[in-house]
């Protein structure tokens, strides 16, 4: 197992959310956009100051996720994901870890859940984190979280 950095101590801090989304889109759309590598790559970005270095992605029992980008202040997220259970149309759980730079910085499970509302669908996330030696998320997951769903809902537009 590798050593903490220099002076600090091991440590996990736990952290759980639920966020929910209804979207004016059908629950395939949705799923296409959650599970189609081109139109996944419309809305999970990082936004003003971030240049993506890569993406790879295989939504299936077994498959993976890859994205890693570059930061103006020139810090490098990494995001890797495997799926472990794809229902199409219904339900996507998948766990990954995040690292910048180097460090690891947190794992998660995740899981997505989608339901017929009306002439929409309701998304619902669960997220559930283990943030790793002395990394402070503060919200900023759950924050983070919010701006990709809402995003996921501008590109049904």
């Amino acid at each position: 197992m590798p050593k903490a950095s220099s002076g600090s101590q091991r440590s996990v801090v736990h952290a759980t959310f639920c966020i929910e989304r209804t979207y004016p889109a059908s629950p395939s759309q949705v799923f296409e956009a959650l599970t189609d590598p081109a139109a996944k790559a419309k809305w999970f970005t990082g936004g003003k100051g971030y240049t993506l270095l890569a993406r790879e992605m295989d939504v299936r029992p077994g498959g993976r996720e890859h994205v890693k980008g570059r930061w103006a202040t020139g810090v490098v997220s990494t995001f890797d994901a495997v799926y472990h259970d794809v229902v199409p149309v219904e339900r996507i759980v998948y766990a990954y870890e995040m690292h910048l730079g180097d460090r690891k910085i947190s794992v998660s499970l995740a899981t997505l859940e989608l339901k017929p509302a009306g002439t929409g669908a309701r998304l619902v996330m669960t997220e559930q984190g283990a943030f790793l030696d002395g990394y402070d998320d503060a919200g900023s997951r759950e924050r983070g979280s919010n701006l990709l769903l809402d995003a996921l809902g501008n590109s049904l537009k």
